[in-house]
């Protein structure tokens, strides 16, 4: 387990109002105990079991039945747990190729996931080959700026939740990537893509001004960076006003902590991403300030396999 506490420098600090500057009578606030603890995943790849011992990497890393018993663990010691996914839970091991994906959602429900954004390979049997699969999902799958309707998918997506601890909401949505180059028309079948920045201002204003939310994610499998003008996590902070954090997927980045990116309101929108093949949980404690209405973000990850059994 790597921890690297209060992450946020100074100057990302400031400019979400979480700082004063040191002066004269100036005082940093002090947060309570975290209430809500954050743990996420991305791009598992139907990797269930360990990767084996003779691996090029991760060696004997990963793993669903230990990545469950950390879950547990981490439940018992924190009150209020999210559990989050940013997809690409299918494909990648025979666990795939011979249950399509069933088993994965299965073993996520049992292991109580709250939510999981679509990814490219959520669509590598189809339509219907992922609604078949999401029969066995018992939490919402997100992708607020696919239309599925008229698919076999339709009812098995969402755009937003919220979820509500003791009168603290986190709005939640999720964006997928945009089809070309990246799954052929055969696959994605009726399902139509849409500008992620429009969808993601929508949702944000929603979550805000109608469900109320102190704090957003968005689930993503945008990818973290590209560098090419194609949309990323990146473009999306610096965009859209009023995301607190992006938990992403599809690029494997592997970001030991969060980075910081100035978004359109002059607040800090952290972007995190995981790796793949489960090798690695991420965890994000967010402590609250009743009296201030603010909120502090503390991180940390754990290496499956590395004393996490």
């Amino acid at each position: 387990m790597i921890s690297r506490k209060d992450f946020l420098k100074q100057s990302a600090l400031m400019a979400a109002g979480l700082m004063t500057p040191l002066g004269a009578g100036a005082k940093l606030l002090t947060p309570a105990k975290p209430n809500v603890t954050i743990l996420y995943t991305n791009d598992t790849h139907a990797r269930l079991d360990p990767f084996p011992d003779n691996a090029v990497e991760f060696a004997g890393l990963g793993g669903i039945a230990r990545r469950a018993s950390l879950v547990k663990k981490i439940r018992s010691e924190s009150r209020h747990v999210l559990l989050l996914d940013a997809g690409d839970v299918f494909q990648g091991t025979p666990w795939f190729d011979v249950y399509g994906g069933e088993v994965d959602l299965k073993l996520m429900s049992e292991m109580g996931y709250d939510a999981m954004a679509v990814g490219n390979h959520e669509f590598d049997r189809g339509p219907d080959g992922f609604a078949e699969a999401a029969q066995k999902a018992r939490f919402p799958i997100l992708a607020a700026n696919y239309d599925a309707s008229g698919t076999p998918m339709n009812e098995y997506l969402q755009r937003l939740i919220v979820k509500e601890f003791e009168g603290f909401r986190i709005g939640i949505f999720g964006l997928g990537i945009e089809f070309n180059g990246v799954v052929s028309p055969d696959l994605h079948g009726g399902v139509r893509h849409r500008d992620p920045i429009a969808w993601a201002t929508g949702m944000t204003n929603s979550l805000r001004q109608y469900h109320k939310c102190d704090f957003i994610i968005c689930l993503s499998h945008l990818g973290f960076q590209y560098g090419s003008g194609r949309m990323d996590d990146m473009t999306l902070a610096e965009k859209v006003a009023g995301i607190d954090l992006i938990i992403g997927g599809h690029t494997h980045t592997f970001l030991d902590y969060p980075v910081g990116v100035v978004n359109p309101d002059g607040d800090v929108t952290q972007i995190t991403q995981m790796g793949h093949g489960g090798v690695r949980l991420g965890r994000i404690d967010l402590s609250f300030n009743e009296r201030n209405q603010k909120y502090a973000l503390s991180d940390r990850y754990y290496t499956i396999g590395e004393g996490t059994e």
